[in-house]
């Protein structure tokens, strides 16, 4: 029996996924894959969706099967033990302080390109975005099903009218151009794309408020990825036709270039508005998954019990708070030592692809049939991307280790006797 209420239908949880998996990497990432594979970046989006998909399917099944506010660390715990289950939390709630502070800053550049703000003034509006999020998340998790389906139809709506105005495709741009002799460029591309599919992990701890889990969790995930791949592939084509890639000023400002190319200078305004909007809809799917997985460990009683307390609309609201707070902490502190998004954003890479490695490894435990060996193939895949990061990795392993040790030493040390 489901703990929270039940309220999500299939059209909500599939805008909560595609705004989450889209999010800032929309405006950025087709450029920047571009500027790696130029036109074969086209062919790495086809086969990143490929190899998504597995990964998708496994956490389709077991959210169907086991939906729970806990999310990945619960599935992990499931499969692990209790002390899996505590580490991957941690670890998951590791990024709040380096992953959600580069998307507030990605957020208020957004304003920065229209206003001249200073660093102050972009601190505000990135306080400012957090108490929307609060505000929003004391409202039932429908509402921002809702408001983040809206934003989804304004970030496809964005693309389709790039496309329209453009006249789009071209006859100089093929769709699928030939790829012969422009393999050994994909896994470069492919290394920097696949940060535009991580956001499932955390769509998961919504499986408690799903109407029918059983049924809109593999539709939802399997519509919401394939729905952001599109997008994602639709704006590289874009992005190849108007030459809008090529150094890292230009791959920043692909789609603001690209805008203010069809339709002069009103077309900023779009550009800031939708680029907000699409960064809010990503840092709230998490401040909601951060808030869910808080208060179900608080619910178990593995954290305290004042954190399991929820609002009127049966949301855990006080968790939320606490997220928020810290998330606050952490933007002021980043400000204040200056630390640029790309030094944030490079500790928290590792972490999501061990939480992903976990999860895959707990769908081989736990699922049964041709799920296990698709579980399997997922976690092979995840282990390769691991292997990609190189160094970016070391961050996420290193604190793995020192968190096995702190676990370790506060655990009461057992002595088995024998008896001979």
């Amino acid at each position: 029996m489901s703990r929270l209420n039940q309220e999500l239908g299939l059209l909500q949880e599939i805008g909560l996924l595609s705004t989450s998996l889209l999010g800032t990497g929309i405006f950025v990432i087709p450029a920047l894959a571009a500027t790696a594979a130029g036109e074969a970046s086209l062919w790495a989006w086809m086969l990143l969706i490929a190899l998504v998909l597995p990964v998708a399917f496994t956490f389709a099944q077991l959210g169907r099967h086991f939906p729970h506010a806990g999310g990945a660390p619960h599935l992990i715990g499931r499969a692990f033990g209790p002390r899996m289950e505590r580490l991957s939390a941690l670890l998951f709630l590791a990024v709040l302080p380096v992953g959600l502070p580069a998307a507030l800053n990605i957020a208020s550049g957004f304003w920065q390109a229209l206003f001249d703000l200073s660093r102050s003034q972009a601190l505000a509006i990135q306080l400012a975005t957090l108490v929307a999020m609060l505000l929003l998340g004391q409202r039932p998790a429908k509402a921002s099903g809702m408001i983040q389906g809206a934003i989804a139809v304004a970030i496809i709506a964005t693309i389709a009218l790039i496309w329209w105005v453009g006249d789009l495709p071209v006859s100089s741009q093929p769709l699928l151009p030939p790829i012969q002799g422009s393999w050994h460029l994909l896994p470069a591309a492919l290394g920097v794309m696949f940060w535009c599919f991580v956001g499932i992990e955390a769509f998961t701890h919504m499986g408690e408020e799903f109407k029918n889990p059983e049924r809109d969790f593999p539709l939802a995930l399997l519509f919401g990825v394939l729905l952001a791949g599109l997008v994602y592939w639709a704006c590289s084509v874009a992005v190849l036709s108007f030459q809008a890639y090529g150094d890292v000023t230009t791959d920043a400002a692909s789609l603001p270039r690209m805008l203010d190319l069809l339709l002069g200078d009103q077309a900023r305004w779009i550009a800031a508005t939708v680029g907000y909007l699409a960064c809010f809809a990503s840092m709230n799917v998490y401040m909601q998954g951060f808030a869910r997985l808080i208060w179900s460990l608080a619910d178990e009683g593995k954290l305290p019990t004042s954190l399991a307390l929820r609002n009127k609309h049966g949301v855990p609201a006080r968790a939320l708070l606490l997220v928020i707070l810290s998330c606050a902490l952490c933007a002021s502190l980043a400000s204040v030592l200056e630390l640029t998004v790309d030094d944030l954003i490079r500790y928290a890479n590792g972490n999501f692809v061990v939480i992903y490695l976990l999860s895959m490894a707990a769908g081989w435990v736990l699922l049964r049939g041709i799920w296990r060996a698709l579980a399997a193939f997922s976690c092979l895949l995840c282990s390769l991307v691991l292997l990609m990061l190189g160094m970016d990795a070391g961050y996420a392993l290193g604190l793995l280790a020192l968190l096995c040790g702190l676990d370790y030493l506060r655990s009461p040390r057992k002595q088995t006797l024998k008896v001979t």
